[in-house]
């Protein structure tokens, strides 16, 4: 085989042997080098200018990607995917033109490279400067959502990476359409060849041999299911940022707003149940149990949202379904919610730090001591007081637009927007200085 050939002509029928997908992927990964340093010392305007002429392109090639998607919708429907699931895979107009919308915001969020993070000057008259720069190359490892493909190049490519992308088989067709497009128009708008790439077979190989790329990759985002992003972490040897699950947890403190607690538990599991900052785990305090919990089931009930409670709270509740421990755990993604009486804020925050995935936790309460002990102790990416979960998402946070939401510690924490994408470097300036 001919592994200079043009990728987008490649075979993505899983043919290929491993040494032969390999000797491709590190061409890519080559090209990816190549195009990053390149890109690297684009301006601004270079950058917002090709991603406005990619949305531009998105929104003329719409007719091709909706050609596309038809493919993968009927494949995905012949193999039994979900109403849901099927959703989530279909591009129309008005998805397509919030793709191409979604550039546009990007191109029009403040650059986060070149930023000064610091500056000293030594006894010695020499001038440090600390200077936020790109990462380099970065790799996507995500499933269903073909809009990814256009939302994670905008993201990479203002914040000066070169991304290479790796969709879920489901998509497959609707991804190779937005990514062609994607470097098409990149490259009429100055961009080097090589800052979006897909990676186009469903072989799963690919993703294996992609996790070992080192030498090319220098960051590894995972976006999907539990499974997918642990398989990723398993086998990579490139540092990977991600979060497993969201079981996010809400503490109703003795003293609170019973109404605010309510509304607010109702917007965190009802408004979008099946997203990882949705609430999972309600905790009731018990002085206020007797009172709080009957009105709260019925509450939950007309919301149509199954409540599993500890021996407790059933006494209170009676109607409701038993806990078993493992249901704490449970990242449901639907409308169910796990609820356990606890004793007061110190029970409540060692529960949150056994059960919880680290990712959005909060308090109801009007005492502000007992908020100030929950938010500094309970170690997680987002803690909030007196409101929803659902916040967490990087729009919300103000940051424009997100690549995903981390529950780590190193480098990224919580939603992550175009400043998570970048590292930095020092910039030494002297006259001549020795080091004696």
């Amino acid at each position: 085989m001919n592994i200079k050939k043009n990728i987008e002509q490649e075979d993505i029928t899983g043919k290929l042997t491993s040494d032969e997908m390999q000797a491709i992927l590190e061409q890519m990964g080559e090209k990816a080098i190549d195009a990053s340093r390149a890109l690297a010392a684009f301006s601004t305007a270079q950058k917002n200018h090709c991603l406005m002429t990619m949305a531009t392109e998105l929104e003329e090639e719409t007719k091709i990607i909706k050609e596309a998607n038809r493919k993968d919708l009927t494949a995905g429907a012949a193999n039994g995917l979900s109403d849901a699931m099927l959703d989530r895979l279909k591009l129309d107009d008005g998805r397509i033109a919030a793709m191409a919308n979604g550039l546009r915001e990007v191109a029009a969020i403040e650059d986060p490279v070149g930023k000064k993070l610091s500056s000293t000057i030594r006894p010695n008259g020499i001038k440090i400067e600390k200077v936020s720069v790109p990462i380099g190359v970065i790799g996507i490892v995500y499933e269903s959502r073909p809009n990814v493909t256009a939302d994670a190049a905008g993201l990479c490519l203002k914040a000066g990476n070169a991304v290479m992308l790796r969709g879920g088989s489901e998509a497959i067709n609707s991804n190779i359409a937005l990514a062609h497009c994607l470097n098409r128009a990149g490259i009429m708008a100055g961009l080097p060849d090589g800052v979006v790439q897909l990676i186009p077979w469903t072989d799963r190989r690919a993703v294996s041999l992609m996790l070992k790329m080192n030498r090319y990759l220098d960051l590894i985002i995972p976006r999907g299911g539990e499974g997918l992003i642990r398989a990723v972490v398993e086998q990579s040897t490139i540092p990977v940022i991600k979060h497993y699950k969201g079981v996010c947890n809400i503490y109703v403190d003795r003293e609170c707003d019973r109404e605010m607690a309510k509304n607010v538990i109702k917007n965190a599991k009802c408004q979008r149940p099946g997203v990882c900052n949705a609430v999972e785990n309600v905790l009731i305090n018990r002085e206020i149990a007797e009172d709080f919990v009957p009105a709260f089931f019925q509450f939950m009930r007309k919301n149509k949202v199954e409540l599993r409670g500890d021996r407790e709270f059933l006494r209170h509740a009676p109607q409701a379904t038993a806990a078993a421990d493992e249901d704490y755990y449970t990242e449901y993604l639907d409308l169910i919610l796990a609820v356990k009486i606890v004793e007061n804020v110190e029970e409540a925050v060692r529960f949150i730090n056994k059960y919880g995935s680290r990712h959005s936790d909060g308090i109801i309460t009007t005492n502000p001591d007992s908020a100030f002990y929950f938010m500094s102790r309970v170690d997680s990416a987002t803690v909030y007081h007196n409101a929803s979960t659902r916040f967490t998402d990087g729009g919300e946070f103000g940051m424009g637009a997100e690549i995903g939401v981390s529950t780590d510690k190193l480098h990224a924490r919580g939603p992550m927007g175009l400043q998570e994408l970048t590292s930095y470097k020092y910039l030494i300036f002297g006259d001549g200085q020795i080091r004696g």
